[in-house]
Formats: structure tokens, sequence, C-alpha cells
């Protein structure tokens, strides 16, 4: 009865150290958003197993052997034997692939949310029951037993002369709580005398502000960055006060560092992301589009009726260039990401025009940012 009283003197005393010292930054954000516990995380699962029920959508048995040995598999263990000179052409059974995330401290006899995939050639799993099906870890073991109805958000259908209209992916569903876990991961969240968090996105000014902001509120020395990313904390192990003094960490409030600046280009999409640090040293830039066009035509040279000539076909190339005026505008010293764009836009660049100069500010030194493709 004492020590539950300490716990909670502890509890409320961390409590209100926290509302009376610690005053949230304009930019601030909670640490709950910045970080993650190290050792706190999901698992996968995977398993296979067979969608029954289907509407003539399922697997063609003459193309995925796999599914024929799936289904003699399945009914000799419920009693019925199938001659192994017989293979059944069935177009309602498809083989698929369970999938799932096992959250961290799940304990038995939770439900959780599974993916079914099909591997085969099904054409919609639409209607579809999946068979008790085990999930297993990285390690060979079963952590939960999926089955039930699926829910497909697609459909397909198909024409007797070959055309077809689909919707969304047919092949694939959900099953909510389909599956019931049945062993729990082995964790050592109260093992030790300390808690690691580990930033989201590696900073080196996040991570410092984090363990001051950490020290500030709970005492010098109760929290140290060890790199860009993880910061260690002293905390009970009692599982009790660990979980309410957690509670506490993850409220604190610490305005991140600026990212770095980075100009980020998608190849594909052409799209072009500025980041707000990225600056211009003083440049000047002039920007045209340069077009060729070339036109090749057959001409027919068509004798005199009277006359004694043939038919020649004449080919004919025409040529022509041209030039879009283009006006010259200056970066001056500091630039910031605002005016770049605005200096850009008064100009009229597309996009690709956009990429252009951004690379040839990157090539002259102008350009202080990392320029990224992806």
């Amino acid at each position: 009865m004492k020590n539950r009283a300490i716990d909670l003197l502890l509890i409320a005393a961390i409590a209100a150290l926290a509302a009376a010292m610690f005053t949230p930054a304009a930019h601030a954000e909670r640490v709950k958003d910045l970080a993650s516990v190290s050792g706190v995380r999901g698992n996968q699962l995977v398993g296979y197993g067979l969608v029954i029920g289907l509407d003539g959508t399922g697997d063609q048995t003459s193309q995925a052997p796999f599914t024929v040995q799936s289904i003699k598999s399945m009914l000799a263990r419920m009693g019925v034997s199938v001659p192994a000179n017989v293979n059944p052409q069935l177009k309602n059974v498809a083989a698929v692939v369970v999938t799932a995330e096992l959250p961290p401290f799940s304990k038995m006899g939770q439900t959780i949310d599974v993916t079914v995939s099909s591997i085969g050639n099904a054409a919609s799993l639409r209607g579809g029951t999946l068979v008790m099906t085990p999930l297993r870890g990285v390690d060979g073991e079963v952590y939960g037993m999926a089955q039930g109805s699926l829910v497909v958000s697609g459909f397909g259908v198909k024409g007797s002369d070959g055309s077809k209209l689909s919707v969304n992916v047919p092949s694939s569903g959900r099953v909510p709580n389909g599956a019931t876990v049945e062993r729990e991961v082995p964790n050592n969240f109260t093992q030790q005398p300390f808690v690691v968090l580990n930033l989201h996105t590696p900073d080196f000014t996040t991570a410092a502000r984090l363990a001051g902001g950490i020290n500030t509120m709970l005492g010098t020395d109760t929290a140290q960055a060890m790199d860009a990313v993880s910061i260690k904390v002293a905390a009970p192990v009692n599982p009790n006060q660990r979980i309410a003094y957690l509670s506490v960490l993850e409220a604190i409030e610490v305005e991140p560092g600026d990212a770095a600046a980075k100009v980020i280009i998608n190849s594909r999409t052409g799209s072009v992301v500025v980041g707000s640090r990225v600056r211009v040293t003083p440049a000047a830039v002039a920007h045209g589009s340069l077009s060729v066009t070339i036109t090749e035509r057959l001409d027919v040279s068509q004798p005199n009726p009277l006359g004694r000539g043939d038919t020649v076909v004449t080919p004919r190339t025409e040529i022509s260039a041209g030039e879009d005026k283009a006006r010259m505008f200056v970066f001056e010293a500091g630039v910031d990401l605002n005016q770049l764009v605005q200096a850009v836009n008064q100009v009229g660049a597309a996009p690709s025009d956009l990429v252009a100069i951004l690379e040839a500010l990157k090539e002259v030194g102008a350009l202080r940012a990392e320029l990224i493709v992806i």
C-alpha cells in the first residue's frame, strides 16, 4: 500500500512539473509526433490460403496447378480422399496470400485486420470466403489464424466477345478483424532502466532540442542524445511508473530543427518541390525555347498527257526553326523561396523549364540546396 502511494505521488509530481515548467514553442510539435519508442513496433505476418465460394471467377486450375494441390491437401486433412489421377476443374476457388501486421503488445485472443491477395489468375475475389489460414512471422512461428468473408471494393465483368470492364482491383480484398492472435511477441520493454526515443527523421538539431527539453523538465542528465536519431532517457523499471512516465514524455512539445535545403524533382510526373530553406546567390538567368519543325511530303510529277514522260514521285523536305523571346532576370543575394517562385512565374516557365533552370543554377554554384531527382 505504501509503494502504491509513492507511485501515485511520483506520477502527480511529474505531471505538475510538466504543467509548471514547460511552455510550448510557437511551432513546437509533440514528442509523440516526432519520435517513437525503440522496440515498440509492429511485426509483419504472412500466410498462404484458399478463398472459396467464388461465382466462377476463381483460378483456372489448368494454369494454376498449385491451387489443385492445395485443394487436395485441404480435403485430405478433412478426411476426404481424392484419387491421384483426378484433377478437379474448379472455378470457385482461388489461391491467395494473406498478409497482416501484428501491432505491438498484442495479446492472445485479440483480432486484427488481414489483406487477401490472389496469386493465381482469379478474375475476382468478390463474394469469397477465406478458409482458415495460419499467419507466420519471420521466425516461422504461427502468431495468428485468419478466416472470414472478404470485403472487395472492386468488381469486374467480362463479355462473351472478350471485352471486359474492371473497377479498382477485384483480385484483392480485406477481412476486418479476420485474424485472431494466437501467440504474443516477447519484448524487453520493462527490462532496462531507460527508454530510447528514435526520431522519425534524423536531425542533430531536433535530437539536441529534444534531449534539452526533457532535461529542463525532468532534471539534468535525464536524457542524452546518442546520435541524430536516438535519445536515451532514464526511466523507472516499474511497469506502472514507466507507462505514466512515457505518457508525460510523449506530451512534451519541442520545436524541431529546420529541414535541410532540398529541391525534389519527380522525373516521371514533372513535379518540382522546393524546400523553404532553399537560397540562390547572385545570378542572371535567361531561358527561352528553341523549336525545330521538319515536314516531309511526297510530290507527284505528272507528265503532259501527250508527252512521253513518266510519272515520278519527288520527296520534299521543309525545315523551319523558331525561338521564343526570353527575358533575363537577376537573382539578388539571399533570394528566398517566394522570390524564386515569383521570378520564374514572371517569365512563364513551365515545370520542365523550371527543372532546367534549377539544374543550371546548381551547376554554376548559385543554388544553395541539394538537388534530388526521384
